[in-house]
Parts: structure tokens; sequence; C-alpha cells
């Protein structure tokens, strides 16, 4: 999975990049790609709060009987 090591270089280097050039629409659309990246960094970091499955304990079978 692609973590904080790769979207935060990414990120700062679009930033960079936006504030060095002089075209106002190109300083935006780098500053949303940034901004982009930072939620999937956002996404990524999140806890998985999904309810987990209960715990189910196996069935004995014949062939497992005793042991």
């Amino acid at each position: 999975m692609i973590g904080r090591e790769y979207f935060t270089p990414q990120a700062a280097t679009l930033l960079k990049l936006a504030q060095s050039t002089t075209s106002c629409q190109l300083a935006a659309v780098l500053t949303v790609k940034a901004a982009d990246l930072k939620s999937q960094l956002d996404e990524s970091t999140r806890p998985d709060l999904s309810p987990l499955a209960p715990d189910v304990e196996p069935e004995s079978s014949p062939l497992t009987a005793g042991y």
C-alpha cells in the first residue's frame, strides 16, 4: 500500500511548483492535485471502524472428536 512516504513528498513538490509558477491556472491545478494527495493520505491512515465478525467456535465433527 502506498503510504505517507510517497504522498507527502509528492504533495510538497506540487505545492512548490504551484508557488514557483506565474500561471494562476496552473497553480490552482497543482494545488488541487496536492489536496487530492493529502485526502488519499488521510483515507489511508484512518482506522477501519467496520464491525468485526463474531468469534465462532467450530463444531466438532466425528473426524476430529477426541483430538
